[in-house]
C-alpha cells in the first residue's frame, strides 16, 4: 500500500519551553506517517548532537565562531601555515593569504635596523598550506629611495613592492612622512601597468599596514585619499581575483549578464581581521540573504537595473571593504571615544539606477547603548561624510539596514550613550550622621552668634563661617546629591538619516544637577579655606604670642574665605562645562565633579583632579603642619607642673583634637582611599572617613559649644533650677468600716525636695 509522509518542522511542534532553549541535543524532525487505517504512526525524533567547538572557537547561536587560524564547523580544520625556515629565514606561523615576516632582522648599524629581513605569503594552492618563496630587503633602502625609483621607472617593481611592504610591517614606528611616501608609493604601484598578482599582493598588504598606523597630517590626508580612489578603480580590473589581508580586502568579480544582483559578505571572526574563507559572494541574488545562520559583519547587496540585463557581455564590480575608517578621516563627525567603523566600497562604473542595501553589525562598545545611527557614503569633493542618497531601512540584533541608489565607500556612524549605574540612596549611617552634624553646626552658629559680645578673644567668624559652609554642603549633600533626571529609558533609533555630531551622545543639560554640583564644590572649597584661614590665625596666634587677632585680618579673611572657592568654581566651569555636554563638569551618576573616563578610570584631566582634590590637598598639608607645630608647642607648656600633669595632658590633647576637628584633617583618609590597594584596609578607612566626615558637624558642636565654660555653667544653673523646685503632694483619705459612709477628702501639701525627687507617701 502506498504510504503517504508527511514532514512537520519542528517550531510549528508545541514544546515545553524548557525544550526549546536547552542546548543539548534537540529534536530537528518528527516523522509522521499515514497508514492504511487512516491513524498516524509517529517514528522517533532524529536529533542534531550539540556542537563542540574545539581550538579556542567559541558557540554562538549554534554555530561555532573560529579564531583565524582555524575553520570548519567546529574549529577543528587548519587554515594556517606551520612556522617553517625558508631559504635560511624562519618565519613564525601564519594564516592563509596573510604574510609573514623573518625572525632575522637588519643590523642596528642600518637604516632599517630592527626591521625583518624578509617576508613570505602563507600559500595554499596545492591542498597544504605552505610558505611561497620569499623576499629579501636591502636594509639600508628607504622609503624615500624606493618611491625616487619608482617615480624614474628604475628598478624592479616587485622588489620595491615587497620592499615597501617590509618597512611598513611595524606602522607603530611610521611618521607621517612615511605614510604619506608609503601611499604614494602603492598609488603609483597599483596604477601601473606592468602589475602582477604579486606586486599587487604586496601593494594591498601595505596599505592595511597603513590602517594602523597612528600618525597624521595635511599632507598624509590628502595622499591616503587618491589611495583610496586608486583602490576604488583597481578593485575592477581584477578579473576574478581576492586579495584579503588583516585590515583590507579587495574583491573583484565577473558578473554574468543575466544575474539580478550580486551580495558580498564579510562574516564574523573571533577577532576583527578579514580572513579569506569568512568572504563569501552571491553572484545571483537581490536581496541580503543570511549565510547559514552565521554572524555577519558587513553585508552589501546591489540589485543590478534592467537596463544592464540587455547587455550579452558580463561586466565587473569591485568591492573594496577597510577594517576601519583610518583613511576616511571626517571633520563633521569626532570618533571621541575611541570607536572605528568598517568601510565598504563598491564600484559598478558608471551606471545609475542602482539599488544598494547594507548590512553593518553594530560596534560593541562597553556599558553603551546604541542611541542613534546614520547610514553615509563618502564624499571625495567635501572630504567628508554625506547622507546624500542614502537612507535608514531599520534596526535589529542582527544589523543596521542602509539603502543607498548610488556606489562608492559605505559606511554607518553610529552614536553610543552610555549606561549610567546611578548611586544608591544614601545609607543610614551616612544619613544619620549628616542629620546629626546638620543639628550640632546649627546649634554651634547659634551659640556663635548669641555668645559673641562675651568671647571678645575668640575667633568667631573664623569659626561661624567654616560652619555655616559645613551646614549648607551637608544640607545639599543630603538632599540634593541625587540626579534628579536620570537617563534610565532605552533609546529610540530616530527614523530621519542624521549624521550626527560625534560617537558618544551626552544629553543637553536641563539645570538642577549642575546646579547643585556647583553649589556642592563651591561650599566645600569654603569649607576648606576657612579650615586653613583658622590654622593661619592659630599659627599667627602661637609665632607671634598673640591674644587677638593682626589689624585688618578678618577683613582679609572674608574675602579670601568667599572669593577663593569662587575663583576656583568659575574657573573649572569655564574650562569644561558646555551646555550641550555637562558630563566635561559633573557626572551623571549623581551631582559631583566628573572623575572617571567612560571606562571607569580615574582621569587626571577631568575637574574632580584638579578643581577640587588638587587645591585640598595643599590646604590639608598647610593645616597639618599647623597642628603638629600647635601639638608642639603646647607640650612645651610649663613642663615643671607635675601636680597637675594628668589633667594638663587630658586638656593638650583635646585641644590639639579640637583643632584637628576644625581644620578638616579626617579628609586625609579621603586621599589614603584613593591609593590603598588592600581590600581589609580599604574597608577600613572607607568606614572611618565615613564616620568621621559626616559627624563632623556634631564633634564641632561638642568640642566648641558643649565644652565651654558658659554651656557649662548654664547646664550646671538649669539643673539646679530643675532639682530645685516644690512638688505639691496629694493625700486622699477613705473610710474602711462597715456601714460607714463618709465623703471623699483630698488635700493638697507643699513640701520641699533638695536636689532629687523624694518619694510620695499615700495615706489610705
Amino acid at each position: 500500500m502506498k504510504e503517504l509522509w508527511i514532514m512537520v518542522v519542528f517550531a510549528t511542534v508545541s514544546f515545553p519551553q524548557e525544550d526549546l532553549i536547552t542546548s543539548s541535543a534537540i529534536p530537528t524532525t518528527i516523522d509522521i506517517t499515514l497508514n492504511t487505517t487512516g491513524l498516524p504512526t509517529t517514528s522517533l525524533p532524529t536529533t542534531i548532537p550539540p556542537l563542540v567547538c574545539i581550538n579556542g572557537g567559541e558557540l554562538q547561536s549554534g554555530v561555532c565562531i573560529c579564531p583565524d587560524e582555524w575553520t570548519g564547523d567546529t574549529c577543528s580544520e587548519g587554515n594556517f601555515c606551520n612556522s617553517a625556515i625558508k631559504d635560511g629565514f624562519s618565519f613564525p606561523r601564519t594564516v592563509v593569504g596573510w604574510s609573514a615576516y623573518s625572525e632575522e632582522s637588519c643590523d642596528e648599524k642600518t637604516t632599517s635596523a630592527g626591521l625583518s629581513r624578509a617576508s613570505a605569503r602563507c600559500l595554499n594552492d596545492t591542498g597544504s598550506p605552505m610558505f611561497g618563496p620569499p623576499h629579501v630587503l636591502q636594509c639600508e633602502l628607504t622609503l624615500s629611495d624606493i618611491l625616487g625609483n619608482i617615480s624614474s621607472s628604475s628598478g624592479d617593481l616587485l622588489q620595491l613592492a615587497f620592499s615597501t611592504q617590509i618597512l611598513t610591517s611595524q606602522p607603530e614606528r611610521l611618521s607621517a612622512d612615511n605614510i604619506t611616501t608609503a601611499a604614494q608609493i602603492t598609488n603609483t604601484l597599483l596604477q601601473s601597468a606592468i602589475i602582477t598578482e604579486d606586486i599587487a599582493v604586496a601593494a594591498v598588504t601595505t596599505i592595511s599596514q597603513l590602517l594602523n598606523a597612528s600618525e597624521e597630517s595635511t599632507q598624509e590626508r590628502d595622499a591616503v585619499q587618491n589611495l583610496t580612489e586608486t583602490l576604488e578603480m583597481f578593485s575592477l580590473d581584477q578579473s576574478n581575483n581576492v586579495v584579503v589581508q588583516p585590515n583590507l580586502v579587495v574583491q573583484s568579480v565577473q558578473v554574468p549578464s543575466d544575474s539580478v544582483g550580486i551580495q558580498f559578505t564579510a562574516l564574523t571572526g573571533r577577532s576583527g581581521n578579514f580572513v579569506a574563507n569568512r568572504i563569501h559572494l552571491n553572484i545571483n541574488t537581490s536581496e541580503l540573504i543570511a549565510d547559514k545562520g552565521r554572524s555577519t559583519d558587513v553585508q552589501i547587496v546591489i540589485k543590478f537595473p534592467p537596463v544592464l540585463h540587455s547587455k550579452t557581455t558580463d561586466y565587473s564590480i569591485g568591492f573594496v571593504l577597510y577594517q576601519n575608517d583610518r583613511f576616511f578621516r571626517s571633520r563633521a563627525f569626532r570618533a571621541s571615544s575611541g570607536t572605528s567603523r568598517r568601510v565598504i566600497s563598491a564600484n559598478l562604473g558608471q551606471v545609475s539606477g542602482l539599488h544598494v542595501e547594507m548590512l553593518f553589525k553594530p560596534t560593541a562598545v562597553s556599558n553603551t547603548s546604541l542611541y542613534d545611527f546614520a547610514c553615509v557614503s563618502w564624499n571625495y569633493t567635501l572630504k567628508d561624510w554625506s547622507t546624500f542618497g542614502c537612507y535608514k531601512v531599520n534596526h535589529s540584533a542582527d544589523g543596521l539596514r542602509c539603502f543607498c541608489n548610488h556606489t562608492t565607500n559605505f559606511a554607518v556612524l553610529m552614536s553610543f550613550r552610555r549606561d549610567f549605574k546611578y548611586a544608591d540612596e544614601l545609607d543610614w549611617i551616612t544619613t544619620l550622621g549628616c542629620s546629626i552634624s546638620i543639628i550640632g553646626l546649627s546649634l554651634t552658629i547659634t551659640f556663635q552668634m548669641v555668645t559673641r559680645k562675651s568671647r571678645k578673644t575668640n575667633p568667631t567668624v573664623l569659626l561661624v563661617s567654616v560652619c555655616v559652609c559645613l551646614l549648607i554642603f551637608t544640607l545639599l549633600f543630603m538632599l540634593g546629591v541625587d540626579n534628579p533626571h536620570k537617563q534610565l529609558d532605552k533609546p529610540e533609533i530616530q527614523e530621519d538619516n542624521i549624521l550626527p555630531p560625534s560617537d558618544t551622545h551626552t544629553e543637553q543639560d536641563r539645570g538642577p544637577c549642575t546646579a547643585v554640583a556647583v553649589l556642592l564644590q563651591y561650599f566645600l572649597l569654603g569649607t576648606f579655606t576657612w579650615n586653613t584661614l583658622y590654622a593661619t590665625h592659630v599659627f599667627l596666634m602661637i609665632r607671634n604670642s598673640l591674644a587677638t587677632s593682626p589689624s585688618h585680618f578678618t577683613a582679609y579673611t572674608v574675602a579670601i574665605g568667599w572669593g577663593l572657592p569662587a575663583v576656583v568654581v568659575a574657573l573649572t566651569l569655564g574650562i569644561s562645562y558646555r551646555v550641550d555636554d555637562p558630563l566635561g563638569y559633573r557626572q551623571e551618576e549623581f551631582c559631583w565633579l566628573a572623575a572617571l573616563d567612560p571606562k571607569g578610570n580615574f582621569d587626571f584631566k577631568l575637574p574632580m583632579f584638579w578643581g577640587f582634590l588638587v587645591p585640598v590637598v595643599f590646604m590639608l598639608i598647610f593645616n597639618t603642619v599647623v597642628l603638629v607645630c600647635f601639638t608642639v608647642t603646647t607640650c612645651k607648656t610649663n613642663p615643671h607642673l607635675t601636680s597637675t600633669r594628668h589633667t594638663s595632658m587630658k586638656k593638650k590633647f583635646l585641644s590639639s583634637f579640637s583643632l584637628a576637628v576644625v581644620l578638616g584633617l579626617s579628609w586625609i583618609l579621603g586621599y589614603l582611599l584613593v591609593i590603598t590597594q588592600d581590600q581589609t584596609m580599604y574597608t577600613i578607612l572607607n568606614i572611618s572617613f565615613c564616620v568621621l566626615t559626616t559627624t563632623q558637624g556634631l564633634q564641632i558642636f561638642i568640642l566648641f559649644t558643649a565644652r565651654t565654660s558658659i554651656v557649662k555653667k548654664k547646664m550646671s544653673s538649669t539643673l539646679k533650677s530643675i532639682s530645685s523646685f516644690g512638688i505639691p503632694l496629694h493625700t486622699r483619705k477613705f473610710s474602711l468600716w462597715r456601714g460607714e459612709h463618709s465623703y471623699n477628702v483630698e488635700s493638697y501639701t507643699q513640701q520641699d525636695t533638695d536636689l532629687s525627687f523624694s518619694p510620695c507617701s499615700t495615706d489610705i
